[in-house]
C-alpha cells in the first residue's frame, strides 16, 4: 500500500448489510414509523431499499440530486434534478430521507427543505450510513462518523461504460 495515499473508510457489501440493519434498528428504537422512504439517488438508493425492507415500509420514492462531480470535487451547491414525485403524495406523511453520507450536509438540507415546502408533511427525518464531522445538517440517524474518504461497494469501481460524458461520482 502506498504510504502517501490517504486512509479510507471501506464499506464492503457485507458491512453495508450490517450498517443498514443497525441504522433501521436505530429508527425503530426511536419509535419513528415512516410512511414513505425517500432514497437520494444515486448513493442513497441501496441503503434506502435495505432500510425500507427492515422497517417494513413498502412506499419508496427517489429524488435525484447532483452534487459530486469527481473525487473530492463538487458543484458549489447541490442541484435537485427534475423529479416525477408528486408533491401531494407527501401530505400528512412521515418521511424518512436516506442517503449514503452526510458530507457537507447540503444535499440533506436541500431534500429536507423540498419535503417541508410541499406543505402538510407530518414529519421529515433523515438517516445516513456515514456523517462527516463538518456536516451542516446533522442527520437524525447515523451509523458511523468519519472524516475519511469513503469507499462504497456500489461506487468504488469505475463504470463499465465509458461512452457517457457525465463522469459524476457520488462517493465522498
Amino acid at each position: 500500500m502506498n504510504s502517501s495515499a490517504p486512509e479510507r473508510e471501506v464499506l464492503t457489501w457485507e458491512l453495508n448489510g450490517v450498517a443498514c440493519r443497525e441504522l433501521a434498528q436505530l429508527v425503530a428504537d426511536d419509535g419513528y414509523v415512516p410512511d414513505i422512504i425517500i432514497g437520494i439517488a444515486r448513493g442513497g438508493l441501496i441503503p434506502a431499499g435495505a432500510i425500507a425492507y427492515a422497517l417494513d415500509c413498502k412506499l419508496m420514492l427517489s429524488l435525484n440530486v447532483e452534487f459530486y462531480t469527481g473525487i473530492g470535487e463538487t458543484l458549489s451547491e447541490p442541484v435537485l434534478l427534475p423529479s416525477l414525485l408528486e408533491s401531494s403524495g407527501l401530505h400528512d406523511q412521515r418521511v424518512l430521507v436516506v442517503d449514503d453520507v452526510a458530507d457537507s450536509g447540503k444535499t440533506l438540507k436541500l431534500v429536507d427543505d423540498f419535503c417541508e415546502q410541499q406543505g402538510r408533511v407530518a414529519e421529515v427525518r433523515n438517516a445516513v450510513i456515514y456523517q462527516k464531522p463538518h456536516t451542516i445538517t446533522t442527520p437524525d440517524y447515523c451509523w458511523r462518523t468519519t472524516d475519511k474518504w469513503i469507499n462504497f461497494p456500489w461506487s468504488v469501481d469505475p463504470p463499465v461504460v465509458t461512452t457517457r460524458t457525465n463522469s459524476s461520482e457520488s462517493n465522498p
